[in-house]
């Protein structure tokens, strides 16, 4: 009995020795500022910072592996804390939140009933899921389950709905979710998202060239929640009360509802919730990234220019416009006039964008005052060419540019928006057929003239004006002169007199799908004009190319735009980009939008040196020939929809329009609003809701 105590003695005895030996042989230090950071940290264990867990995030932080803002659940108080720790300043961040892609839900038709375990993951194993759309959401709710912080339910409609307040932006949902529904992005990846092939939207959204989530903001306005419907807008358009008004909306064109009864009011619910916040008095807040310390030149304070500031401004870069007008907005300030879009109203609109934190420098002309050299030597890091198309096109009719009473069609709508005053005789002639043409001549007819006449040398058929544009025009009495086409200006004395055409037919299909007009010998016909405008066209003005320097390393088209990459917007200076009219040639003022969130896209990837270019899939839509679209979302019919019609349009009469520059659209009530927003389907990609 002694021999095994003294025995067992020895034997810790030595096994005591060897375990301190080896304590010291293979003592591994741990840094105590890990055991602080973990302290810190939320302990979610979420993995939304890529490590498994808060103990193995705290050591890759500690270790230099990880930065000090790794926790996406702590957010900045958290990295600040961690930040203070290590001995670091750390940057305010962005925060991030889940959203759900799809909204097709329990709407979705099914292939076959899905009996084994209600789980996401379990059912796409199962030849993708039940649904038809393979895309769809599955709706089993295992994003809800995986939420450690209950931002998730299941809406009615069989999606799930998150809770921003709740959310912290882990992505633990996203990575359980194998259709890929969840995204999880900062406002400013929101920002850098552009429409892809593999994305889930309605045919209207596909169509919208700045690509606006309408079936969210609809939405939103059918449940009175006003305030996001704008934000909804404005994370892909700033000018909401300004398309509101103007925009030719081809999404309603493309909105399946029109299969059934009427398109929804997509553009006027739009000016709805913009004039709702204008009305309120105040600007709602969009969130704005911390600073990066670039600099950015805007050169022209059109649309394209301010939409491509506004968000290089969000995506938190320093931002000077600079402008060769008095007033900031291009043509949709001297271009438009005020009975379609009144001054006060794009006021308020620019201001708010301006209100972001951009500077503007207005009077000040490129290639006179300042050149690229001296932007260069400022210190801006990259330039944005967006000067527009101010020049007017010529009808190539001798006399034209010293016959007094011949304006181009710019000019005068300039001058008109300048309020200067123009004279009008009681004859007017506008020659052309797009929307410059129809402003041209309802201007006319309410600066004074009794009798205008619209000289175009296709048929109806065929003007590129907006429809609604040329029956307002026709309800107002102006006459249309269609198949003619202009031959030559009468003067007595270098005064217009007459304007003498030539009666036209159509022949087979030109370059540009249109019908070749034809004349018919002998058919000329005189009319009688005190002011002929031309409205034919427009091209920029490049003159700014004449200044000495690197801007003539510019390339050019016979068009006289500016080159670019179609993706990019990046010309043949690497820190130049180019965008609008300028660079697309002349479009619609949405097109012009859409171009400048692109601009601004790469130029923010080209100045934090990430890859410009898109991923494969890119959607782009034609809208001119409806090609392009997401197949099989392109619907000939749908069944099951209760016939409701579109809410009618508040307008002045005729009569009392044409003596007054008042604007002649009105905004719809909230009355309509709701009703019209609860005819809307809120569509997917082929999901649509029959009960609407």
């Amino acid at each position: 009995m002694l021999e095994a105590i003294l025995f067992l003695l020895a034997l810790g005895c030595i096994s005591g020795t060897l375990l301190g030996i080896a304590s010291r042989v293979f003592y591994v230090y741990e840094d105590p500022r890990i055991e602080l950071v973990e302290d810190v940290l939320p302990g979610a264990n979420c993995g939304g910072c890529g490590y498994a867990g808060c103990s193995a995030a705290a050591a890759s932080i500690v270790s230099g592996d990880a930065p000090p803002n790794v926790c996406i659940v702590g957010g900045d108080a958290v990295a600040r804390a961690i930040g203070d720790i290590m001995g670091v300043s750390v940057g305010a961040g962005e925060p991030r939140y889940a959203h759900n892609t799809c909204n097709g839900g329990d709407r979705a038709e099914n292939r076959f009933h899905y009996l084994g375990v209600w789980d996401c993951r379990a059912a796409v194993l199962l030849y993708g899921g039940e649904k038809e759309c393979d895309k769809g959401c599955l709706g089993m709710g295992t994003c809800v389950q995986t939420c450690l912080f209950g931002a998730i339910t299941m809406g009615d409609n069989g999606v799930p709905v998150f809770n921003p307040d709740r959310c912290t932006g882990c992505g633990a949902c996203a990575k359980a979710c194998p259709k890929g529904v969840i995204k999880v992005l900062t406002p400013s990846e929101q920002i850098l998202s552009f429409n892809m092939m593999d994305d889930r939207l309605a045919p209207c959204r596909q169509t919208c060239p700045a690509e606006i989530d309408i079936p969210t903001y609809i939405d939103h306005i059918k449940h009175r929640r006003y305030e996001e419907a704008l934000l909804t807008i404005k994370e892909r358009n700033p000018f909401p009360l300004t398309c509101g008004r103007v925009c030719p909306h081809p999404c309603e064109e493309m909105c399946r509802r029109a299969l059934a009864d009427d398109p929804v009011a997509i553009n006027p619910l739009k000016r709805f919730v913009a004039d709702y916040e204008m009305n309120s008095g105040r600007y709602f807040p969009v969130p704005v990234a911390p600073d990066t310390g670039y600099k950015v030149a805007v050169i022209g304070g059109g649309p394209c220019g301010l939409t491509c500031a506004y968000y290089l401004r969000r995506l938190g870069h320093s931002v000077t416009v600079f402008e060769m007008q008095e007033k900031l907005g291009g043509m949709l300030y001297y271009g438009i006039p005020e009975y379609r879009l009144p001054k006060k109203i794009l006021d308020w609109e620019i201001q708010g964008i301006l209100n972001l934190g951009i500077k503007a420098k207005t009077n000040v002309k490129f290639g006179v005052d300042f050149d690229l050299a001296s932007l260069v030597g400022a210190g801006y890091d990259a330039i944005f060419l967006a000067v527009g198309a101010w020049k007017y096109s010529s009808a190539r009719l001798e006399g034209e540019d010293r016959i007094r009473g011949v304006y181009g069609g710019t000019v005068f709508l300039e001058r008109c928006g300048r309020e200067i005053g123009h004279p009008i005789g009681r004859r007017v002639g506008v020659i052309g057929g797009g929307n410059t043409a129809m402003d041209a001549a309802r201007t006319s007819l309410r600066l004074g003239a009794e009798k205008v006449y619209i000289i175009y040398r296709r048929t109806e058929n065929e003007m590129p004006a907006n429809a609604e544009e040329i029956q307002a025009a026709r309800e107002e009495g102006i006459e249309f002169l269609f198949l003619a086409a202009p031959n030559r200006i009468i003067e007595n004395d270098g005064v217009l007199t007459h304007l003498e055409y030539l009666k036209m037919r159509l022949g087979e299909p030109d370059e540009s799908g249109r019908r070749r007009p034809i004349p018919i010998e002998g058919s000329e016909t005189r009319i009688p004009l005190d002011n002929l405008i031309l409205a034919i066209g427009q091209v920029p003005d490049l003159s700014f190319m004449d200044s000495s320097g690197r801007i003539k390393d510019l390339e050019t088209t016979r068009w006289r735009t500016i080159v670019g990459d179609p993706d990019t917007n990046q010309t043949s200076i690497p820190y130049v980009f180019a965008g609008g009219d300028v660079y697309t040639g002349p479009w619609i003022a949405v097109g012009a939008i859409g171009n400048g969130r692109q601009a601004a896209r790469s130029i923010h990837l080209y100045l934090t040196g990430e890859d410009m270019r898109f991923p494969d899939g890119r959607l782009k839509v034609d809208i001119g020939s409806r090609t392009g679209y997401i197949p099989g979302t392109i619907f000939d019919k749908i069944s099951g929809v209760q016939r409701k019609g579109r809410i009618p349009k508040p307008e002045l009469e005729p009569n009392e329009r044409i003596h007054s520059m008042d604007e002649v659209e009105l905004t719809i009530s909230e009355e309509d609003a709701l009703r019209e927003a609860g005819r809307c389907m809120n569509c997917c990609l082929t999901c649509y809701d029959k009960d609407a």
